[in-house]
């Protein structure tokens, strides 16, 4: 059996090009095999670059200290579908968060991780952003495909009902903050432009918004970016300058070395075990501080 080629940059960034560029998997494993040296080593190679959804439970569903279930509620137009939530021996309202998925839609991963922030002491709503459109599907690419086609400008609007459909929860303390992760990510810097309300927005490795839009933004902010993720880091420098010059509440992070998507425990070749820990006990801690 042909062994299977070390992973190199060029091939994680040849994978992060497919999936938020060009979305085509033909050209895509045509370079794979070329920076692998054979088709072997490029269907073998393909898999630890992709995410194992298969490999998507810290939390398990049936958790006992959590109460979890698919939620149904009011958008722009029609209706949108989520998962939530919360832990099974709260005291009291909670501070709620929006969980906001990756180009994937919203998978067993991104559930897990609604469940994590749930056991950390929040309500945890994770929204289907494909919901107007029947919703995630199985296969990743045709959720990517899915979501390069969605109006922002609705989705943005789904997302700020999102944020009051939460806040108005019993179990909820009326305090909403959101945190998102690549184009989740990109979304929660689009939500904290649009929504006056969201007090907290914690954006990993996402898309910025225009500077001109920044004064907008009444909610704290934290940013996490991947040193080695120069397509989202191109747009830091301009982002940090409209935070600073606009006096904004903000705290931004740079973990060097690792990869976009390092939080993606499901994904072998680009998660990154410390600086995904790192960022989620300062998400956790900053969510605490602007929740309560």
């Amino acid at each position: 059996m042909e062994p299977t080629p070390k992973i190199t940059q060029a091939m994680i960034d040849a994978y992060d090009e497919y999936t938020h560029l060009s979305l085509d998997r033909r050209r895509f494993m045509e370079r794979l095999t070329a920076l692998a040296g054979s088709a072997a080593g490029a269907a073998a190679i393909a898999p630890l670059l992709a995410a194992n959804s298969a490999s998507a439970q810290i939390v398990a569903e049936g958790d006992a200290r959590l109460i979890a279930e698919e939620v149904s509620f009011a958008a722009r137009k029609g209706q949108m579908k989520g998962y939530i939530a919360r832990p099974k021996d709260a005291q009291g309202p909670l501070g709620g968060v929006i969980v906001i998925h990756e180009n994937r839609g919203l998978n067993p991963h991104i559930r897990d991780v609604a469940r994590r922030m749930a056991l950390e002491g929040f309500v945890a709503l994770a929204p289907d952003f494909l919901s107007p459109d029947g919703g995630t599907p199985a296969d990743e690419d045709k959720a990517r495909e899915m979501i390069g086609k969605l109006d922002r400008g609705a989705t943005v609007e789904n997302a700020v009902a999102t944020a009051a459909y939460l806040s108005e929860l019993d179990l909820v303390n009326g305090q909403v903050g959101a945190v998102g992760f690549c184009w989740g990510g990109g979304l929660v810097n689009q939500i904290a432009v649009a929504d006056p309300n969201l007090k907290a927005a914690v954006a990993y490795y996402g898309a910025q918004p225009p500077a001109e839009a920044v004064p907008k933004i009444k909610a704290a902010v934290m940013l996490h970016y991947a040193g080695l993720d120069e397509r989202i880091n191109a747009g830091i420098d301009a982002y940090k300058k409209a935070l600073d010059e606009n006096g904004k509440t903000y705290e931004l992070f740079v973990y060097e070395g690792v990869n976009h998507a390092f939080n993606n425990d499901t994904s072998t070749a680009r998660y990154d075990k410390a600086a995904a820990e790192l960022a989620w006990k300062r998400t956790v801690e900053f969510l605490k501080k602007n929740l309560s």
